[in-house]
């Protein structure tokens, strides 16, 4: 019986990457991104490795709340996934709004996989076992923790409400996987470490990410950030492609597998669930799901 993955923002870097590791453990994979040149190219790339199954490619603009709605019905149409990788990421130099008017960085790194999750949990129910893999970052250590409202207090920098969007979207993975448990549906988080990407390159350059306590040391904590950016993207896809698909997962969940490949303590801040329901208010207000 063919198994299917979907994974976002798959049509290059860590996406990619993780893509192609699904397809080699015998997935029919689905990669999602806004461009289809890179989309074709993406398909073209993992076929070259004769997988299983053919890949495909779906377009979408995953910073429009409306096409991830039309993105979830397409892809209830093909029945239920075993895999869904929320790999969609992106940082923000300067603030700006998606389309719906949201700040951009808390629609593309939150609320994108949340509504996208959410709109496909009855099909991974329906399709259990099955595993849903929340791609996560370290930059949720300095994260604001306020979740009253979609912008925290004081000014934007790109680093912290990246960091800040992961953060609430890594207390959204554990709560879910509260919620699913016994319900044959995994829920994992995956660090990358990190890998020289589109987001990474030149982003890192620009002192205005970060906030003004933090940027006399920003020189040292950058050289040491592209550092450890400076590896393969193939290496940093090894997190997800093992929540995805390692053995030794079955039947577990709520687990944060790092960039070494092993299970590793999540954010104390993420694991309150104060800080989870106070992230999921701002969710439902924000991203209603409706049905799909």
């Amino acid at each position: 019986m063919k198994r299917t993955a979907v994974v976002t923002a798959g049509t290059a870097g860590i996406g990619l990457e993780t893509a192609l590791g699904l397809a080699a453990a015998g997935l029919a994979v689905t990669v999602v991104g806004r461009d289809r040149v890179r989309g074709a190219h993406a398909v073209e790339r993992i076929d070259a490795t004769a997988p299983a199954h053919p890949a495909r490619f779906l377009a979408a603009d995953l910073a429009s709340l409306d096409e991830v709605r039309a993105l979830a019905a397409r892809l209830g149409e093909d029945g239920p996934p075993a895999v869904l990788v929320n790999n969609v990421g992106a940082m923000f130099p300067r603030r700006q709004d998606s389309v719906d008017g949201i700040e951009a960085s808390f629609a593309v790194n939150h609320l994108s996989p949340y509504l996208l999750t959410e709109l496909l949990v009855p099909a991974l129910r329906a399709g259990a076992p099955s595993r849903i893999v929340n791609v996560t970052s370290a930059a949720v250590g300095v994260a604001r923790r306020t979740f009253e409202a979609v912008e925290p207090p004081g000014g934007y920098y790109g680093f912290h409400w990246y960091g800040r969007a992961k953060l609430a979207n890594l207390a959204y993975t554990l709560e879910l996987a509260r919620r699913l448990d016994g319900s044959g549906v995994s829920v994992f988080a995956a660090d990358p470490g990190g890998a020289a990407t589109d987001m990474t390159r030149g982003t890192m350059d620009d002192p205005r990410i970060v906030s003004p306590g933090l940027r006399l040391l920003w020189p040292l904590v950058r050289r040491r950030f592209e550092r450890s950016t400076s590896g393969p993207a193939s290496l940093a896809a090894r997190s997800s492609v093992h929540a995805a698909t390692a053995p030794s997962l079955t039947g577990r969940t709520g687990i944060v597998i790092g960039a070494g490949v092993e299970p590793v303590p999540p954010s104390r801040v993420a694991a309150d669930p104060r800080v989870a329901e106070a992230v999921r208010r701002l969710s439902e207000r924000l991203a209603p799901v409706g049905t799909v």
